[in-house]
Parts: structure tokens; sequence; C-alpha cells
């Protein structure tokens, strides 16, 4: 503990949590439900940036725990029913999701992380988690790779720093497929609404999704509005929206910006270049949060017949460890 930071073991909501605070902002996550960070403050200004549940809700995000904070998925999104086939071997993932005969979302965000450290420096507060996977874990029958992935979140004054890490422990390589369901309140000041709020994200092209919301392999033009998504920014609740993009850095950052013209403030979401997908859901018409989900690897990577350079589905060596780092941070316009 120090003047400026702390982090301590507190319940969120009746579930365990690990807290992290520095100056005004604050942060939680839940090891037992999948490492979701789930709020991420600043208590000053009563800004709540991320989607939390409320008391009365617990339930059922635990029982689903797609929807709110920043659950990681691994893998993300979905896999033609369950199944894909990758280095020789086939992999069969459970159906969860009936009405398009999917696999959804992987296995990581619901699973119990276990907490590795805490604490608090000269220049942040922190706390590290850690998934094992050996042939004693459930997921082993579906990912039967002996891999560890480790999350660390840090708070400063300069914001919420993420640092995810992929290390394959095992003998044989595994495919790597990862991504974030981040879920952004929109808006997230208390006196603004959704009117006030606006948003870009790096987008590229958009992916042509099937009605079992699978990639065709084929690109669909833009429209007006995705195309001030790219630029100028639109209202975040334009329409509907459930799509896929690639990533397309620019300046050498690939990012969600929110704009709140009454409080005259941007969130600025920079998950890292390694990310070469985008999934964007807006929940229309509730007009309360949006997700902007980067992902590693295209949807339904290993069976859509592409160069796995343009799915981005990585080969993780024995040994191997992919990485990357985000951040969230608030900017004074």
């Amino acid at each position: 503990m120090s003047a400026q930071g702390q982090a301590y073991e507190q319940n969120f909501n009746g579930e365990k949590a690990v807290w992290l605070e520095w100056n005004s902002y604050q942060a939680a996550v839940l090891p037992e439900v999948g490492a979701n960070l789930i709020a991420f403050r600043d208590t000053d200004k009563n800004y709540r940036f991320l989607h939390e549940p409320a008391a009365d809700e617990m339930e059922g995000f635990k029982a689903n725990p797609g929807i709110h904070g920043i659950p990681l998925l691994f893998p993300p999104n979905r896999y033609d029913g369950g199944r894909f086939e990758w280095n020789g071997r086939t992999y069969q993932f459970p159906v969860n999701e009936p009405r398009t005969g999917n696999s959804l979302h992987g296995f990581a965000h619901t699973a119990v992380w276990s907490v590795e450290d805490f604490g608090v420096t000269k220049t942040e507060s922190f706390v590290v988690l850690k998934l094992s996977v050996d042939e004693s874990h459930s997921i082993f029958q579906y990912l039967p790779h002996q891999f560890s992935i480790k999350l660390r979140y840090s708070l400063n004054g300069d914001g919420l720093l993420q640092h995810v890490s992929v290390h394959n422990e095992g003998q044989e390589a595994m495919p790597n497929m990862i991504g974030f369901h981040t879920a952004i309140n929109a808006p997230f000041a208390p006196n603004s609404t959704a009117d006030d709020c606006k948003i870009t994200i790096t987008v590229g092209e958009r992916w042509e999704l099937s009605d079992r919301m699978l990639p065709t392999g084929k690109f669909q033009p833009l429209t007006a509005e995705e195309e001030a998504l790219k630029t100028t920014g639109v209202h975040p609740f334009w329409a509907p929206m459930d799509n896929h993009y690639t990533a397309q850095s620019r300046n050498g950052s690939n990012r969600m910006e929110l704009t709140d013209s009454l409080e005259n403030v941007k969130l600025v979401y920079d998950v890292g270049t390694g990310y070469k997908q985008w999934m964007v859901w807006n929940q229309h018409p509730s007009g309360k949060f949006f997700c902007p989900e980067p992902q590693l690897n295209l949807v339904n990577a290993p069976n859509v017949d592409l160069p796995a350079e343009q799915t981005g589905l990585v080969s993780l060596e024995p040994g191997g460890i992919w990485e990357q780092s985000g951040r969230l941070y608030v900017v004074q316009l």
C-alpha cells in the first residue's frame, strides 16, 4: 500500500475479487469468473467505463459472463459445429449456441483462474492471474495441450494497463486463438447520454457473415456510417451491429476511441497491433453499452480457406510464448 495506490482482496457483489486503486482510478478483477476485469472507474468523476453487473444480476452474469467487464475468450467467437482440423488433429468443442449450431467463445471466460500475485510498487498497483491447463484440467478434453495463460492488470496515473501471454508448455504446436469481449459503457459519465457519444475504431474491411454468423471468406462494402466509424466517428447505436472487420492500424495504433462531447473527454482503448481482427457488437437498441472486441484470429479461422497470415491463426510452437499489451486511458479534450 502507498499514499497513491492499494491492492486488496474484497468481494464484488458477493464474488471474490482483487481490487486495485491508484489515486481516483479503481479496478476490480474476478479470479473465479474467468479473470474478468469487471470494473474500471474514476471515483472522483463517477465514471464507470465498463458494463458492470448489478448485485441482482450476478447469477445471470456467472452463468453467461460474456457481456460485462473484459472477459478473455480462448478461442474467441464462433466455430462451425464446434469442430475443426488443425495440424493433423481434429478438435471438437461443445455446441453451446443452438440457434447457429456453433461453439461460442471457448472456455477461459468461465474458468477459475489463480491469483499469482498482487500488490503496490512506487509506480503502480497490480494483479497477476493465471490459467494452467494440463491433462487434469477440464479444458484439456477440448484443447489437448499443456499451456498457461497469464493476465497482468495494473493501474497508475496513466490508466489501466493489460498484459496477456500464452505459453505453450507442451511438446506439440498448438493453435493460439484469443480475444476480448470488452464491454464499454456509452455513456460512461453519469450526466451524459448516448447522444453525447461518438466512437471510432481502427477497422479495415468488413467480413461477410453467413446466416450462422460465420465468415464466407469474402468482404462486403462499408456503409457511410462504417466509413465514419473509421474516421470522424459515429453514434455507437446507429444501427444493430454484430459485425466482423479486419483491423487496420493507424499512426502505429490499433484502437477504439469513445468521445463524450458533454464531458469533453475521450476514452481510448488501445489494444495493440497484434490483434488482426475486430468484432463490434452493440446490443442494439438498448443504448447502454457496446463491445469493441479485439481478436487475434478471424472467426472460425481453422475452417476458412484462407492463408493463416490473413485469418490470424497463430501456431504456437512448443515452449513458445505469445504476448500482447493493451491500455484503457482518458484524454481531456
